[in-house]
């Protein structure tokens, strides 16, 4: 069977979204690392996001940041249906506004000209955001998604952009899950549904044809 022909990209119409790029998630003393941190080690997942950052930023993309909600107290109080996971965030105060847990995790933080879209209540970054207002404003057709995590905010946010008819890329090496289960779904069985392709890194740099950061 022939290989599949990497993507092509054009880069005044492609952005990286970068999704949840906290210290809760990111840093070992996160709130968040110890659930993914098994998987984040065996992708190398803080290699793989500062080469696809680096590729992405070489290349000419777009950078949009894509956050979730920095929790304050009373959220969800009022709410007829919170799910599970928000109940858990808000129980243990993930990404609290104004911690240190909801700063951006240095080697990640958004550099003048990115673009740090509204925060998302549940999994997808378009729903209830300027996010796909703002990728339209730029002309933007194709995505690129790395971040975290690979079968909840990445997926939804995939699929959404998908929907909106966006030319969707996840980069499989360049997120984390809390299972080897849940990365697998999220690339071998979800993912073919509404990705336009599933790299690597080092595929996507080959795409990209540009020179790694050093």
């Amino acid at each position: 069977m022939p290989e599949t022909p990497l993507p092509s990209y054009d880069p005044a119409r492609t952005a990286l979204l970068f999704v949840d790029p906290y210290n809760d998630f990111l840093d070992a003393r996160g709130k968040l690392w110890p659930l993914v941190a098994a998987v984040a080690e065996q992708t190398n997942l803080h290699a793989n996001l500062r080469i696809a950052l680096g590729v992405a930023r070489a290349a000419g993309f777009a950078v949009f940041i894509v956050p979730h909600r920095q929790w304050e107290p009373g959220d969800y109080a009022d709410w007829d249906h919170p799910t599970p996971y928000q109940l858990g965030a808000a129980r243990h105060e993930v990404f609290a506004r104004g911690s240190w847990g909801a700063e951006w995790y240095p080697d990640f933080a958004p550099r003048p000209g990115d673009t740090v879209v509204k925060e998302h209540w549940g999994g997808s970054g378009f729903a209830n955001t300027d996010l796909d207002l703002r990728l339209k404003q730029r002309c933007i057709t194709h995505v690129v998604l790395v971040g975290l995590i690979a079968n909840t905010c990445i997926e939804s946010t995939g699929r959404f952009a998908s929907e909106l008819g966006y030319h969707v890329t996840l980069v499989r090496d360049a997120t984390a899950a809390a299972s080897p289960e849940a990365l697998h779904s999220a690339h071998e069985i979800n993912g073919p549904t509404f990705a336009h392709a599933i790299l690597t890194t080092q595929e996507l740099v080959a795409a990209l044809a540009v020179a790694e950061p050093a």
